[in-house]
């Protein structure tokens, strides 16, 4: 019995291996319009692609941020820029799309651009300093693929949402990791929806790397603690501060540098004739974050007591 089991199980598995490395035909002639190329895992899946001879349309925060992004890639990338938090920004950008797709539609539309410097408890922080994160990481988001669809759509394409494993695994920063569980949920329900129409939603749930958003979680943890009121710090203590920042510098220098398995993953859901679900690209991810995502809450609220230090007033 357990020989028929294993022959079922490599055979779905050797299927399924074959199924995506299928990939879609007349790549050359579609667009793909990327958010938050200016650094990161944006930059590097834009110049990729447009190695890759896909017309691209990256959007950036910052002129600069274009003008660098446009010297290191042939003429077929164009770039403009775009603050997806704000919706005259996301509807000038859409004209601008729609000016240069004409009617081939917008083939792959990937929603990268986002932010994280709330990193600190969540009695530290204020209402704004969520509503800044959400805004951008699932607000924005949300905006931009409204925006979209209806070209996304027309050509029949894709949808490539970023998330995190903290959109799985609610360890630290509830900012980001609300702003993810979000981006979870309304993808889901946006590949359920889009399906009969031939569209394709795939989420992107990357392990630690080291990006210019996480650099920014060490400020942003030292700026809460400096704004956080004395009755806060005498309750949490300096020793507890002390150690959760060295462990978010340890949590940051221990991620990977390796941009490659996240925008191998975001090119796969692009062009896969079956593209996955979701994605999860970091050995971290799948050996550690991923199996403890199983976990009974319970459990994991038992092991998390063993991580984080004890606050001074705490039990």
């Amino acid at each position: 019995m357990w020989l028929y089991l294993a022959a079922l199980l490599g055979l779905y598995f050797l299927r399924r291996w074959y199924k995506e490395r299928q990939t879609v035909e007349n790549l050359t002639e579609k667009y793909v319009l990327i958010t938050g190329c200016s650094s990161g895992f944006g930059n590097h899946l834009a110049r990729h692609l447009d190695a890759r001879g896909l017309w691209v349309l990256a959007t950036c925060t910052t002129q600069k941020g274009a003008e660098q992004l446009e010297k290191v890639t042939s003429e077929r990338l164009k770039t403009t820029v775009l603050d997806v938090s704000s919706t005259e920004s996301v509807a000038a950008a859409t004209e601008w799309v729609k000016e240069q797709v004409g009617n081939k539609g917008l083939w792959g539309l990937v929603n990268n651009a986002g932010i994280g410097v709330s990193s600190a408890p969540s009695e530290w922080l204020t209402k704004d300093g969520f509503a800044k994160v959400i805004d951008v990481n699932l607000l924005g988001m949300i905006d931009m693929t409204l925006h979209m669809l209806p070209l996304v759509r027309r050509a029949r394409g894709r949808v490539v949402n970023m998330s995190s494993m903290a959109g799985r695994l609610a360890c630290f920063a509830a900012p980001y990791a609300t702003s993810k569980y979000g981006v979870e949920a309304f993808s889901d329900i946006l590949r359920r929806e889009m399906h009969p129409f031939g569209v394709r939603v795939s989420i992107i749930e990357p392990g630690s790397f080291k990006t210019p958003l996480q650099s920014k979680m060490v400020e942003g943890y030292k700026n809460a603690w400096s704004r956080a009121s004395s009755d806060i710090k005498e309750a949490y203590g300096q020793h507890y501060y002390e150690r959760c920042l060295n462990a978010l510098k340890c949590f940051i220098s221990s991620g990977s540098s390796n941009f490659q398995q996240v925008t191998d993953s975001m090119e796969h859901a692009l062009t896969s004739c079956s593209p996955r679900i979701r994605y999860c690209p970091g050995w971290d991810a799948k050996l550690l974050y991923v199996p403890l995502s199983y976990l009974p809450d319970s459990v994991l609220d038992f092991l998390m007591r063993f991580i984080w230090p004890k606050p001074a007033q705490g039990m």
